[in-house]
């Protein structure tokens, strides 16, 4: 509860407008997982606006292309051309140990934005986090599939969970947060998983996927995306083998424009908000303060919120 609290008080500054005039002259690194993503665009954005209306400030925004040892090269070129701090976007969280020590090495404060190192217990006193707290995400989002299920009269259901890159921390856990809402009291109705496989966050990817499904031949009655880029991939396979939309139960992660149009037409059923502007936003926060010297909390959380038909107006306008 006190760090949500110290983050709704982050984004609350952030918005400020001492934050944005003051006058602080710093070059601040930025590598990015990949720049073809809607969600991490909005990411990437939200930064650069932030650091457009700031005195001095000035961003170097790298793109990996989804490559690890790219990266790797880029946090070490900030390191030489001597910013002020880096921000992190990992293409593999599994991999970010040796950006730390490559950034403890070169005495350059680190954030990581979106995404959790593997290393988040150990990181140094000039190295962060700011995200979402996932084990909020997919808890969100299944419990409200449950719902929507209960309500339609279901007391046992056959799903399928598609899930994003199994190298990313963020799918294993929103996976793992299915798991934990099925075995435990919340669901009240018994999910009975047919498949449970990857789609790469990629929309195309999870339209191929889920038409494989469909051809199976297998009833199901929802479908768990971890994402809503597969979310919307995995609608567009339903459109195509002509399933009703009225009463097909798809659900997605991240709030993304296309998704809240998806779920304006009808077809979407659940996502969750996560505050992209705000998590860049609160990045970049991050690393002036450790620039400058100053203590910043080793997680940062944005708060999750759960997006319906029912409350889709108030976030039609966010991401």
């Amino acid at each position: 509860m006190k760090k949500l609290l110290l983050a709704a008080v982050a984004v609350m500054a952030l918005t400020a407008p001492t934050l944005s005039t003051q006058a602080q002259a710093a070059k601040i690194g930025v590598s990015m997982a990949k720049f073809d993503d809607n969600f991490l665009t909005v990411l990437r954005n939200g930064m650069i606006a932030q650091a457009k209306g700031m005195s001095g400030v000035e961003l170097q925004v790298e793109d990996a292309g989804n490559d690890v040892a790219k990266q790797l090269d880029q946090i070490k070129n900030f390191i030489a051309s001597g910013v002020d701090a880096i921000i992190v976007n990992p293409v593999d969280t599994s991999a970010t140990q040796a950006m730390s020590d490559a950034a403890a090495a070169g005495k350059k404060p680190l954030v990581y934005v979106n995404r959790q190192p593997i290393n988040i217990d150990t990181l140094p006193a000039n190295q962060a986090f700011v995200a979402s707290n996932e084990a909020d995400s997919g808890t969100l989002e299944t419990k409200e599939i449950c719902k929507i299920l209960k309500a339609a009269g279901k007391k046992d259901a056959n799903i399928y969970v598609m899930e994003g890159e199994l190298s990313n921390q963020a799918a294993v856990q929103r996976t793992k947060d299915i798991h934990e809402v099925m075995a435990g009291p919340d669901c009240g109705v018994k999910l009975n998983i047919i498949a449970e496989q990857t789609a790469n966050w990629s929309r195309d990817e999870a339209q191929n996927l889920m038409t494989n499904w469909i051809s199976a031949g297998k009833p199901f009655d929802a479908v768990i995306a971890n994402n809503d880029e597969m979310a919307i991939g995995i609608l567009q396979a339903m459109k195509a083998a002509k399933m009703d939309m009225k009463t097909a139960i798809v659900g997605g992660v991240d709030a993304t424009q296309d998704a809240l149009a998806s779920m304006a037409a009808g077809d979407l059923k659940a996502t969750v908000f996560q505050n992209a502007a705000g998590q860049g936003a609160g990045a970049l926060d991050a690393a002036l303060k450790l620039a400058k010297g100053e203590k910043v909390e080793r997680k940062v959380y944005i708060p999750f919120e759960l997006v319906t038909p029912a409350n889709l107006a108030n976030y039609q306008k966010k991401n």
